[in-house]
């Protein structure tokens, strides 16, 4: 089993750099899936409100025999529960879901700056909240832009520990990155390997080739020397293997330039701009 190596967020709690993601992964598959990533050594496993399977992650910790503190697991709030009394009622939600009584990291989803009168300072309030009484170790952001965190920075008391935005060799995010580690703000990538398009890119394959190695394996450990946490999602067993042994290899310093020159700036974004983003989630009964 590699060791995974962890990164030390500014509230002085640790978080494995790599992780397993479970978006988009139907609840019927997450258990198994999660289960064999545990298996491989995946200790960080990252989901959400909005994808609908927090309690099946719940019951695969469990169910390998692991205890609760072995493994870190983030959620993040969903758009339907911006307000603070939502807010509170979801997460409460949650930990109900993963069966535990804390989360370790907790995040506010999506802004929604053109939603909720662009009031996204009272949800992150709010979870303010689940910090201070120790239900939630760490708290932070996803796909908040500069002048989303200067806003928050501006009112509010506690720091972002994350912030996971897009980020991939097409789509570098330099601008938001550079800002958020500047204040102390860890990067984490969603859509590390730009829903695969990056995977045929000839500057990749020649890289993997050289290195008799995966595209995915190349594109990852550029992520990991990049000091970014990063969290591969697979429901195939080999898959979930491959996207874990990425620490008895290392890039050379122009693997990490040619890499990074793949960036298209805007034009590579996959993803919604956070922005104009403001999906909303039809409410399941349960949530109603």
């Amino acid at each position: 089993m590699n060791a995974v190596p962890t990164i030390q967020l500014n509230d002085g709690h640790p978080i494995p750099q790599l992780g397993f993601g479970v978006f988009q992964i139907d609840p019927d598959d997450t258990a198994a899936a999660v289960a064999v990533a545990l298996e491989t050594g995946y200790r960080h496993i990252d989901t959400a409100q909005m994808y609908g399977n927090e309690k099946e992650v719940g019951e695969a910790v469990p169910a390998r025999g692991l205890d609760r503190a072995d493994v870190f697991i983030t959620s993040k709030l969903s758009n339907a529960f911006h307000r603070p009394d939502d807010a509170r009622r979801a997460f409460e939600t949650t930990l109900s879901e993963l069966g535990s009584d804390y989360v370790d990291l907790f995040l506010v989803h999506w802004p929604l700056p053109t939603l909720h009168d662009g009031d996204f300072v009272s949800t992150w309030k709010t979870l303010e909240e689940f910090h201070a009484d120790g239900r939630a170790r760490s708290i932070g952001v996803s796909n908040f832009q500069i002048d989303h965190l200067q806003r928050l920075a501006a009112t509010t008391d506690v720091v972002p520990a994350v912030n996971q935005i897009e980020l991939h060799p097409y789509f570098l995010n330099d601008e938001v990155r550079a800002y958020g580690e500047a204040l102390g703000i860890a990067t984490e990538a969603w859509s590390p390997i730009a829903q695969g398009e990056v995977l045929d890119d000839p500057v990749i394959t020649a890289i993997a080739d050289r290195f008799g190695r995966t595209p995915a394996q190349v594109v990852l450990r550029w992520h990991i020397q990049r000091d970014t946490i990063v969290f591969p999602k697979s429901i195939t067993p080999a898959r979930i293997e491959e996207n874990f042994k990425l620490f008895d290899f290392e890039l050379q310093p122009d693997d990490i330039k040619r890499i990074d020159g793949l960036d298209r700036g805007e034009a590579g974004r996959i993803g919604a701009h956070p922005d104009t983003f403001d999906y909303i989630p039809a409410l399941t009964p349960a949530q109603r």
